[in-house]
């Protein structure tokens, strides 16, 4: 049995569910260009740790205002003076709240706008597609600022850009934005206007897919990259084992076979 989300819990979140099982989630500290605090990070734990078994199909992710996110609280980080095990601590729940969205199985839309930058990267380089506009600049300022990233970026965006521009991008403030960023990887989708509204259309077309199929796509292939080659092919065998026998796939299998389903074709 589902569990219910209630959406009375989040107040740094707006939570928003659509009628196919598409969640809208919206960064909402506008004022603060949607910082993170720890409270923030707090309530994307449990949206993303509760999302699979609540019958979330898609969820879009998105920052109220001008801007998707730009990073860490740092007026929240000056005021507590953390010590060095506190901060520790802080980073260990950025790390649960973008493993539970990478590996939670259930596909994450970014709609990115204006700034993403620091942990903002972090945090959209945890979603399985991003969507940007012209607005939408990525950066990772931490040299500038005294400090080095601790919400996973040396790992998920080296993955997309690779080492020698991470490093580039943290040690002189290097900003990308248009299709320069989509070249590199930082976005799979660049539009005009509003990114949301290709997230919203990237989502409902995601949530028409199989449930199994999505959360096998949005897990095991982010588990299966951190195994060694021989191990992953064994993975990826025992996933398809599963995935391509679920009795969900027969009519699409039987449309296929008829020749009543969709081929896929070059675009337009």
């Amino acid at each position: 049995m589902a569990i219910q989300i209630d959406k009375s819990r989040f107040s740094n979140l707006a939570v928003e569910e659509r009628d196919n099982g598409v969640w809208v989630v919206t960064l909402n500290r506008p004022s603060k260009r949607n910082a993170l605090d720890i409270d923030t990070i707090e309530e994307l734990v449990e949206f993303f740790s509760l999302a699979p078994r609540a019958g979330v199909s898609v969820a879009v992710l998105a920052g109220s205002g001008d801007h998707f996110c730009a990073g860490l609280d740092l007026i929240e980080h000056h005021d507590e003076d953390r010590s060095p095990a506190d901060f520790m601590h802080v980073c260990l729940r950025w790390h649960e709240a973008f493993n539970k969205m990478e590996y939670g199985g259930v596909p994450v839309v970014a709609a990115l706008q204006g700034a993403v930058v620091g942990g903002g990267l972090e945090l959209a380089s945890s979603a399985h597609v991003r969507v940007m506009n012209e607005t939408t600049y990525f950066a990772l300022p931490e040299g500038q600022r005294g400090l080095f990233t601790g919400g996973g970026a040396t790992i998920r965006v080296t993955d997309l850009v690779g080492k020698a521009r991470m490093i580039d991008m943290m040690l002189t403030g290097r900003v990308y934005q248009g299709q320069e960023a989509v070249d590199l990887g930082l976005a799979q989708y660049i539009v005009e206007g509003s990114s949301l509204d290709r997230a919203l259309e990237l989502a409902d077309r995601i949530a028409q897919n199989l449930p199994l199929s999505n959360f096998a796509i949005c897990s095991a292939v982010s588990h299966i990259q951190n195994m060694s080659a021989l191990d992953g092919a064994y993975a990826e065998a025992v996933v398809a084992g599963v995935v391509n026998t679920q009795p969900d796939a027969r009519t699409r299998l039987a449309a296929f076979a008829d020749k009543s389903a969709a081929r896929v074709r070059p675009n337009d």
